[in-house]
C-alpha cells in the first residue's frame, strides 16, 4: 500500500512541474531579439557613439545600444577588445568571467545522470522489497486484538440471562483455571453460539472477554480463505501462535459457517482451499498440544451447515443457543438504546416491546435510531410515542410514499381490500388484534393492515393457521363481493396463504387425511453454485394428495372469511368510507365502528 502510495506521489510531483513550467513559459518575458553583427561594425559604432554598454564573454562581444537594441559579435580569441578600437574611456565596457559556471556546468552534467540511474534502481528495489513483503505477510492473520481492559461487560449486555450464566463459567476458568485443574475438570475448549442475525453474539463474546480480562482476538472466518491455496491454513496457524503466547486468552470467529461448511459438499475434494482452512482449524483446537489457555468462542446463524467434526466434544463443546428476545428482555433492550435519548412523557417501553414481537436487538437499535432521526426531521426536542410508532412501521413496511398518487378508484380498492382483512381479523377467534389500518403505500404495498398479537409465541396451532389464512384472503373476498370484479392487489396474499397451508401439509402434520408425518427432505446441498433445499422422498400419487390437501385448506378459509365479510358489509362500508377520508385508522377508531357487542367481545365463533 505505501509503494502505491508513493508512486502516486511521484506522478502528482510530476504533473504539477509540467504545469508550473508550462505557466512559467507562458508569463515570462520573451527572450529580447539580439541581431548579429561583425566586431569592426560594433567597433564603428562604439567610434560613432552609438553604443552604450560592451559586454565581453569569452569570445562573444554583446553590444548595447542607446536606442535599447542589441548586436552580438565574435571575436578572435587571442584579440583584446582594445585592437579594434573599442576602449573604456569611450563606452562602459564589463567582462564576465565564465569559468565557475562552466566547472559547475560540467559537474552536474557528469554526476546528475548518475544519481538518476542510482535513484531509479532505489525505487524499483524498494518496490520489489514491498512487494516481497506483501507476499511474505500473506500468510499472517488479520485479526483485530483487544487487550484485557477492554470495557464491556455482562451488565451492559442486556437480556440473554441464560447466556450469560453458561459463559460465566468460561470467565472463571479463565480467571481462575487452578481452581478447575487441581479437581481434574477440563473447560470446554470451544463455544458456539448460535441464534438469528441481530441477537448480540458478538456483542457477548466480547463481553466475556471484558468480565475475564484477557486479551480478546477477532476475526470473521471469510478472512482466513484467499484466493492462494493454503494461506488460509497458514493464517489459522499464525492465530493461534499469537493467541498462545497472550494465554490465557479468547479467539472470537464470527461468522463460521463460512469456512466451517460439511466437507465433501464442494467439487473441489481435499485441495478445496477452504476445507484445507477447516482441517487446520480442527488441529489446531484439538491435536496434540491440549494445554493451552486460548478458548475459542464461534458465532454463526446456521448451525444445521457445520461440519460434525467441528461439534464433537474437544473442540466446541458447548453450544449456547441466543434466541430473539421475548417482551422482558425487549423492554431491557430498548431501555438501553434510548438511555441516551430524549423521551417524552408519554412514552412506554412496554407498548413499544408489544408492538415489536419477534424482532432481534438490533431491529430494536435501528427502530430507536429511526425514532431519533424522525424526530430531528420534524424539528422536535423529544421523541413521542406517535415518532416510535413510525418507526416501527417504517422498519417493518418501508418508508411512506406520498408521491404514489393514487387515483380515486384505486384508493376506494385498496380501502376494501384492507377492511377486508381487518374485519376478518378482528372477528375470527384465533387470528391477531388489528392495531392500524392505512392506505398509505408503503414499500411495495398500496396499503396495509398491522396486526400485533396479544403475547409472545413459542407455539402456532393448527385453528391459527386457519384464521391467518382467512385473513390473508379476507382482501380478494372483499373485493368480490363490493365490486363483483377482482384486481392484482391479492397476489402476495395468495402467495403467502398458499406456503402457509403447503407447511401445514408438509411439515407440521395437519392434514387428517395424510396424518402425521413430514414430506420432503429439507438439507442444504450445494451443486455449482445452486443451493437446493428440499427434496422429494414421496411418490407422485402423495404429490396429488398433497396438492388436494392444500387446496381443501385455502377453499375452507376462503369460504369462511366470505361469511364474516357477508355478515359485516355496513362495517365493511363504514371502514372504507372512513379510510378515504382519513387515510388511517388506529385501533381505538377502528373498534369504535363495531356494534357494542363485537367491539366488547371482539372474536366470533365462525
Amino acid at each position: 500500500m505505501n509503494n502505491r502510495n508513493n508512486s502516486k506521489i511521484i506522478f502528482y510531483f510530476a504533473t504539477v512541474l509540467v504545469i508550473i513550467f508550462l505557466i512559467s513559459s507562458y508569463y515570462l518575458p520573451k527572450k529580447e531579439e539580439i541581431k548579429s553583427s561583425t566586431i569592426s561594425q560594433i567597433a564603428e559604432d562604439v567610434k560613432n557613439e552609438k553604443v552604450a554598454e560592451i559586454l565581453i564573454e569569452d569570445d562573444k562581444v554583446l553590444a548595447t545600444y542607446k536606442d535599447q537594441s542589441k548586436a552580438e559579435a565574435v571575436k578572435e580569441s587571442d584579440v583584446a577588445v582594445k585592437d579594434y578600437g573599442i576602449t573604456s574611456d569611450k563606452v562602459k565596457i564589463e567582462v564576465k568571467d565564465t569559468t565557475t559556471s562552466l566547472i559547475w556546468s560540467s559537474i552536474i552534467s557528469a554526476i546528475l545522470p548518475i544519481v538518476l540511474i542510482i535513484a531509479f534502481i532505489w525505487f524499483m528495489m524498494r518496490s520489489a522489497q514491498g512487494s516481497n513483503m506483501k507476499a511474505m505477510n500473506l500468510g499472517k492473520s488479520r485479526a483485530r486484538i483487544f487487550d484485557g481492559n477492554e470495557k464491556t461487560t455482562f451488565k451492559d449486555v442486556a437480556g440473554l440471562l441464560e447466556p450469560k450464566e453458561e459463559l460465566a463459567e468460561v470467565v472463571e476458568f479463565l480467571k481462575h483455571s487452578q481452581k478447575f485443574k487441581s479437581l481434574g475438570a477440563e473447560i470446554p475448549k470451544g463455544v458456539l453460539l448460535v441464534g438469528p442475525p441481530g441477537t448480540g453474539k458478538t456483542f457477548l463474546a466480547k463481553a466475556v472477554a471484558g468480565e475475564a480480562g484477557v486479551p480478546f482476538f477477532s476475526i470473521s472466518a471469510s478472512e482466513f480463505v484467499e484466493m492462494f491455496v493454503g494461506v488460509g491454513a497458514s493464517r489459522v496457524r499464525d492465530l493461534f501462535d499469537r493467541a498462545k503466547k497472550n494465554a490465557p486468552s479468547i479467539l472470537f470467529i464470527d461468522e463460521l459457517d463460512a469456512i466451517g461448511r460439511q466437507r465433501g459438499a464442494g467439487l473441489g475434494g481435499s485441495h478445496d482451499e477452504r476445507e484445507q482452512t477447516l482441517n487446520q482449524i480442527l488441529v489446531e483446537m484439538d491435536g496434540f498440544e491440549t494445554s493451552t489457555n486460548v478458548i475459542v468462542i464461534a458465532a454463526t446463524n446456521r448451525p444445521d451447515v457445520l461440519d460434525q467434526a467441528l461439534l464433537r466434544p474437544g473442540r466446541f463443546d458447548r453450544r449456547v443457543t441466543i434466541d430473539l428476545p421475548d417482551k422482558k428482555e425487549r423492554v431491557e433492550i430498548l431501555a438501553v438504546h434510548t438511555k441516551n435519548k430524549p423521551l417524552a412523557g408519554d412514552i412506554k417501553l412496554e407498548k413499544i416491546a408489544s408492538q415489536t414481537a419477534g424482532f432481534s436487538g438490533a431491529d430494536l437499535k435501528n427502530i430507536a435510531n429511526e425514532a431519533a432521526i424522525l424526530t430531528a426531521r420534524k424539528n422536535q426536542k423529544e421523541i413521542n410515542q406517535s415518532l416510535f410508532d413510525d418507526a416501527i412501521e417504517r422498519v417493518i413496511m418501508g418508508t411512506e410514499r406520498r408521491s404514489r398518487v393514487l387515483s380515486t378508484e384505486e384508493k376506494k380498492i385498496t380501502a376494501v381490500h384492507e377492511g377486508g382483512h381487518a374485519i376478518v381479523s378482528h372477528l375470527l377467534p384465533h387470528a391477531d388484534p388489528v392495531h392500524k389500518i392505512s392506505i398509505i403505500s408503503r414499500g411495495s404495498a398500496l396499503g396495509y393492515t398491522w396486526n400485533l398479537p396479544r403475547e409472545d409465541r413459542h407455539l402456532q396451532s393448527r385453528e391459527k393457521f386457519i384464521d391467518d389464512i382467512a385473513t390473508l384472503l379476507a382482501g380478494r373476498v372483499a373485493e368480490e363481493e363490493i365490486f363483483k370484479s377482482v384486481t392484482t392487489g391479492a397476489g402476495n396474499d395468495f402467495k403467502r396463504a398458499t406456503d402457509l397451508a403447503r407447511k401445514m401439509v408438509t411439515q407440521y402434520g395437519m392434514s387428517d387425511k395424510l396424518g402425521t408425518q413430514t414430506f420432503g427432505e429439507h438439507e442444504e446441498m450445494i451443486f455449482l453454485g445452486r443451493e437446493i433445499r428440499e427434496q422429494r422422498n414421496y411418490s407422485e400419487k402423495v404429490a396429488e394428495e398433497i396438492d388436494i390437501e392444500v387446496k381443501s385448506i385455502i377453499t375452507d378459509a376462503y369460504d369462511r372469511a366470505k361469511k364474516v365479510i357477508k355478515g359485516n358489509i355496513k362495517i365493511l362500508n363504514k371502514i372504507t368510507e372512513k379510510l378515504i377520508e382519513r387515510e388511517s385508522l388506529n385501533e381505538s377508531d377502528f373498534l369504535a365502528l363495531f356494534p357494542t357487542t363485537k367491539r366488547e367481545t371482539g372474536k366470533q365463533e365462525i
